[in-house]
């Protein structure tokens, strides 16, 4: 299990908890937050290691559900080293990227591979001067059917030192590499022209959005008058420099690799990915349906020993090449259906298992169960 090299992701996960609670008290890490389903409830978020070789968890805390992902790192390296993993490889989602924790992996030699957003000025910078050449066909990857260069740029590290009095500054070494998905850059443009045209559409109206005045300042300007009344123009040149980067996806990481290399380790955790999807759906755990601390420590420690389960069958169909014939439920489901007796103070009981059962134990490297 010690990879040397872990897969880290954090994702909400949700909890109903009954909305008449009387006089009881809530948990601790049940709180109001945001998650991808946008569901009005409270929920904790739940993070979750894997070994990238291993495919396997095993480690997890629950962390309560109004606090950031960028907001857990620090945390979160604190009792990886604990366990004795101090020389370790984090790929990241964006919503762990922060000056602060990028400052913070720089401090500590972690090496890192993070998603970014493509709005960040240093990203677009570094794009920019790129721009006209990344989609060139030696930069084309067949495999993946897109585009891809990489930048090497300085980051401005900051340290601050108490003990000194003073703030660290200095330049580290920083990889940028950028994709272009020319099916990405056709969907990017037509979901950004579908929001222009319902913030529009809510100006033209009158239904304005608290929470889209932003949006509605940067992209449009208004003009009303009593016989035409409400005029929208859309400011045509911020649109047309926000489709620039239509179709890209940029990572950072401070390790020397190429493009398609760091692409392959950052899809890579599509595992933890599919490892939520597994405790959300077939674990059931997309509602928790508990009202109390200890319901959910015992409820998520279970989980987590199915989780392990799922995993090393899904590694082991992967390894054996069972995934052309089957799929994940369909293996349980075969498995599911052998009967097992138990009586007291005697041998446990195995029913009848068809020579197919006995062939899918062994390629999952499990010595079939007997016991006649």
């Amino acid at each position: 299990m010690n990879d040397g090299k872990l897969t880290i992701d954090l994702s909400g996960v949700g909890n109903d908890i009954p909305t008449k609670l009387g006089k009881s008290r809530p948990t601790l890490t049940v709180q109001y937050g945001h998650n991808k389903e946008h569901d009005p409830l409270p929920q904790l978020k739940l993070a979750l290691v894997f070994g990238q070789e291993s495919n396997l968890p095993f480690y997890y805390r629950k962390i309560a559900g109004n606090i950031l992902d960028s907001k857990t790192l620090r945390h979160l390296l604190a009792d990886l080293e604990f366990l004795g993993h101090s020389k370790i490889k984090l790929v990241m989602d964006r919503g762990f990227y922060s000056a602060d924790n990028i400052n913070g992996l720089y401090r500590d030699h972690v090496k890192f591979l993070v998603s970014v957003k493509m709005s960040l000025v240093v990203i677009r910078t570094e794009l920019d001067a790129i721009y006209d050449t990344i989609r060139s066909f030696e930069h084309y990857n067949e495999d993946y059917e897109l585009y891809s260069q990489t930048v090497r740029t300085t980051w401005k590290y900051t340290q601050e030192r108490p003990y000194m009095g003073d703030t660290l500054k200095e330049p580290r070494r920083l990889y940028i590499h950028y994709y272009y998905d020319i099916a990405r850059a056709a969907e990017d443009e037509k979901v950004f022209d579908r929001r222009l045209f319902a913030l529009k559409q809510e100006l033209k109206t009158g239904k304005r959005v608290p929470e889209h005045e932003a949006l509605y300042q940067e992209y449009f300007t208004t003009k009303t008058t009593p016989k035409r009344g409400a005029q929208v123009k859309v400011k045509e040149e911020v649109v047309r420099k926000e489709k620039r980067y239509c179709g890209f996806f940029a990572l950072i990481t401070n390790e020397t690799m190429d493009a398609v290399t760091a692409l392959e380790l950052y899809r890579n955790k599509d595992v933890v990915e599919k490892a939520f999807g597994n405790l959300k759906e077939r674990l059931n755990m997309r509602r928790a349906l508990v009202s109390s601390e200890q319901s959910i420590e015992g409820k998520l420690f279970v989980q987590f020993v199915a989780l392990i389960y799922l995993s090393y069958i899904k590694k082991q169909m992967q390894v054996q090449g069972l995934f052309k014939d089957s799929t994940l439920p369909g293996v349980l489901d075969k498995l599911d259906i052998i009967e097992c007796f138990e009586q007291p103070r005697k041998t446990l009981r195995v029913g009848e298992i068809l020579d197919a059962q006995v062939q899918l134990y062994r390629d999952l490297g499990v010595n079939p169960p007997t016991s006649l």
